[in-house]
């Protein structure tokens, strides 16, 4: 059933297009047309905040700021082992989920750490890589409120997933 939904979506928005007299074909290579110059735009954002990813796991920062803040992690409910966890995620998806594969394979998929990461996992976004693709198109380059705001809720987001999982 559910391999029939895109095609039937796109037959849907199709028909639709037909009857508001949009000529579809012409709309949708208008959409991609427009693409080009916001990728191109995108690009630099996005390379910089791989890149800067890939040097803070590299150069071993990440091991030195999980040790000193794994005490204040730590007051708020957060096991040290998933600090890493939370450093990474607001730059990195795929580092993330490395770390959360670590922590499955060395504490196993049922224990409390692996319920955490997942569901720290699952409730953060990777801030960094959604302010770039959005201020990549926003007219305004204020980043830093909106940053630490998203940080903030996610440090939140996460110190509650482990207060729930400690309590399921």
């Amino acid at each position: 059933m559910s391999s029939f939904f895109i095609p039937v979506l796109f037959i849907i928005v199709f028909i639709y297009g037909i009857v508001k007299k949009v000529k579809p074909y012409d709309a949708f290579t208008d959409g991609a047309k427009g693409a080009i110059p916001f990728v191109t735009t995108l690009f630099p954002f996005l390379v910089s905040i791989f890149v800067l990813t890939e040097l803070f796991d590299k150069s071993g920062l990440s091991d030195i700021l999980v040790n000193f803040l794994a005490p204040f992690f730590n007051f708020f409910g957060v096991p040290k082992e998933l600090c890493k966890l939370l450093l990474i995620k607001p730059f990195s998806g795929s580092g993330s989920l490395a770390v959360v594969s670590d922590i499955y394979n060395i504490y196993g998929v049922d224990s409390y750490l692996s319920r955490c990461a997942s569901v720290i996992y699952g409730s953060s976004e990777t801030v960094f890589y959604i302010a770039a693709v959005y201020f990549a198109k926003a007219k305004t380059k204020k980043l830093l409120t909106p940053i630490i705001i998203s940080l903030v809720a996610s440090f939140f987001s996460s110190v509650f997933a482990c207060f729930i999982c400690l309590i399921l």
